[in-house]
């Protein structure tokens, strides 16, 4: 029993200060653009260019992209390095060993990574849409940039060109007797190519993306779900007659 207890508080150790920081802020709600194709397609040109250079999506194949209105011309010409072809799964050249060297550790795939974070009473895609918008610039990184959602990741800032630089802007908040220091706002220090208003929908259309990869059938899935319902009721009415008309005669 005692060792029991001793294991339970040091794997509590470890796993309560990993959650407390990825969840250093409130996450905000993604937008819901699944059944806008264009919006998808916006997605997936900005994760072939900014993601697909150190992460992989193993699990989908580029030929996938037809199901959001691109051609296969579409995706050979725009989406497409020259080395791969149509029927290809979205792999990387980076290995694992290169992907520790460089970043300190291998970068994750990201078919699912939609799917597989959830917290704040917010989803995946709410984490990613909050971690993508709150890139900060921090000199005492090796990186030299800290993210709010995820404090302290080696990941870069990769969307930066985009954004901008920025810097959080903190006020001293008292909560339950300890003084703590709030983001209030954002302190641009150089523009980026978007205002900040294009890069939040940006933002959203790769987020939107990365959700529908994570499951391309979702939409099938809930239509068809939606009929499955509406034949069971239908079919739960008919039942409902014939018991009454089997049983009206018996007393």
């Amino acid at each position: 029993m005692k060792k029991f207890l001793i294991s339970l508080c040091m794997f509590l150790g470890v796993v309560l200060p990993a959650f407390a920081n990825t969840d250093a802020v409130a996450w905000d709600k993604a937008p819901n653009k699944l059944n806008d194709l264009s919006a998808l397609q916006h997605g997936a040109k900005l994760f072939v260019n900014y993601c697909l250079n150190c992460h992989s999506a193993a699990y989908m194949r580029f030929n996938r992209l037809k199901d959001i209105g691109l051609t296969d011309k579409q995706i050979k010409d725009n989406l497409l390095f020259t080395t791969d072809k149509v029927g290809d799964t979205m792999k990387i050249s980076m290995d694992a060993k290169q992907g520790k060297d460089w970043f300190g550790g291998n970068p994750p795939d990201l078919t699912v990574i939609a799917r597989s974070r959830s917290g704040h009473g917010g989803t995946g895609a709410d984490y990613l849409y909050t971690y993508l918008r709150t890139y900060y610039r921090d000199d005492t990184k090796a990186t030299g940039w800290n993210n709010l959602a995820f404090p302290n990741v080696g990941m870069p800032h990769v969307l930066w060109e985009l954004q901008g630089q920025r810097r959080p802007i903190y006020e001293e908040v008292e909560q339950h007797g300890h003084t703590t220091h709030v983001v209030k706002g954002w302190e641009q220090i150089t523009p980026g190519k978007m205002t900040a208003q294009e890069y939040d929908e940006a933002v959203g259309d790769l987020v939107n993306y990365m959700q529908w990869m994570s499951e391309p059938d979702q939409s099938n899935r809930v239509r068809i779900g939606v009929w499955v319902m509406l034949f069971l009721l239908i079919f739960m009415v008919i039942a409902w007659r014939l018991n009454a008309s089997y049983w009206k005669d018996i007393h």
